[in-house]
């Protein structure tokens, strides 16, 4: 059965976006391959913006999903204690906090990232009595206002319609003031300079590598850095790890290998592994000051994404062979990402991980590629201020042979995108 797009014109608000760069209906999904209503496969290089990284629907987590429903347990729970959650904390513990040898409290925010962001914002302004938040240059962070208040990019901001997006100060990201100079002297300055006009900061926010921004990823120096600042300024130091966590960058957190301490990170994404939507905040237990109720949210409670949640990390995070994989996969990313850059002139690899991505210098360059790649069975998006950015950011179970693949439609577009190109020009 096909289906008619009519409704979406209609009926959907024009605020939908991806659909744009998809038009089509898909009716399947298994993996790391997406399936349309016309039987058209398409590998998919985007997993939910990195919603899904252990790929669409599997096959354990799905089992013991409808196991769970069927047994009618329990739905929405508010934030009572059940049995899904229990198992899922416990698991968290075991396999994630525990071998890590970190100690923080988990806080249930609400269905998705933006809440996490806002949970933290408000609690390092609670614990520290101050209101000025240090963000960073391309950093993005969510679409409510205080989220919003956060993240740099013009059109993102534009749409709070004039709405108040103060009591953040945006100072330059590592590498944002030019290829190998260190931001950290200017921003040290700015803080310590009484007439800098930067208030006292309540907390740093920064994501370890920018996904919206463009892939940027900061040095393991520019973070131990940022957190020896938040140290010295009575500061919380607030790690995003909503896109880039979750193994994303080759390690459950992105942050590991700079072996920082934050005092919160956020947590949402690929948290339920299923695309379930969940997030989380971890709080350093001494910063864990809210009173019952104090923050809360009726959808906090998500005991299916428990449900898959727990076994996501049981099945991946418990086998100590995983992040192996990871390595060897960021390695064929790079390698298949070269072979695009050096396509065109100028062209630089960034990002890290599974989560990276070719800058073509030009936002029209890269959608005209990403377009045509999904003409050709491909699915992968932009990212950067300007779109410039092809980005990756295929499921961390895609095979080598779907990879291979996925790389071969991307370069054979870029191809005839670039001929197209150079004909016109001519």
């Amino acid at each position: 059965m096909t289906y008619s797009t009519e409704i979406y014109d209609r009926r959907e608000s024009e605020a939908r976006s991806y659909c744009r760069s998809f038009p089509t209906t898909f009716v399947k999904a298994q993996g790391s391959v997406m399936t349309d209503d016309k039987g058209k496969e398409y590998i998919d290089f985007l997993a939910g913006c990195s919603s899904l990284n252990y790929g669409h629907n599997d096959a354990d987590m799905k089992s013991a999903l409808v196991d769970y429903i069927s047994a009618d347990g329990v739905t929405h729970g508010l934030d009572m204690h059940t049995n899904a959650k229990t198992e899922f904390l416990q698991a968290f513990e075991d396999h994630i906090l525990k071998p890590r040898g970190m100690d923080y409290k988990i806080m249930m925010t609400g269905p998705t990232g933006t809440n996490a962001v806002e949970a933290a914002i408000k609690l390092a302004r609670k614990v520290t009595g101050r209101r000025n938040v240090i963000a960073f240059t391309n950093g993005f962070h969510g679409m409510t206002l205080g989220s919003l208040a956060l993240t740099g990019n013009a059109g993102k901001r534009g749409g709070a319609g004039g709405a108040h997006l103060g009591d953040v100060t945006h100072l330059p990201f590592d590498g944002a003031m030019g290829e190998g100079v260190d931001t950290l002297p200017f921003i040290r300055q700015m803080l310590e300079n009484s007439s800098s006009g930067v208030d006292a900061p309540a907390a740093f926010v920064f994501e370890p590598v920018q996904g919206e921004g463009g892939l940027n990823a900061a040095s393991d120096e520019w973070m131990q850095g940022i957190a020896k600042l938040a140290k010295e300024h009575g500061a919380m130091l607030i790690v995003d790890d909503i896109q880039s966590g979750i193994g994303r960058t080759g390690t459950y957190f992105s942050f590991e290998r700079a072996g920082i301490k934050p005092d919160m990170i956020t947590q949402a994404k690929s948290l339920s592994g299923y695309g379930l939507p969940f997030a989380a905040l971890l709080i350093k237990p001494e910063h864990d000051v809210w009173g019952p109720a104090e923050h809360n949210g009726t959808f906090r409670g998500n005991n299916h994404a428990f449900v898959t949640g727990r076994v996501a990390i049981e099945k991946f995070w418990a086998d100590k062979g995983f992040e192996e994989t990871l390595a060897h996969k960021s390695t064929l990313i790079t390698t298949g990402l070269q072979q695009l850059a050096d396509m065109v002139p100028g062209a630089k690899l960034k990002g890290r991980g599974l989560m990276q991505g070719v800058d073509v210098g030009s936002g029209d360059l890269a959608g005209d590629i990403c377009a045509r790649a999904f003409e050709k069975g491909l699915i992968i998006e932009t990212s950067g201020a300007d779109d410039e950015v092809v980005k990756v950011l295929a499921s961390l179970t895609t095979s080598d042979a779907e990879f291979r693949k996925g790389f071969e439609i991307l370069c054979d577009a870029a191809a005839e995108i670039l001929d197209t190109t150079k004909i016109a020009a001519e």
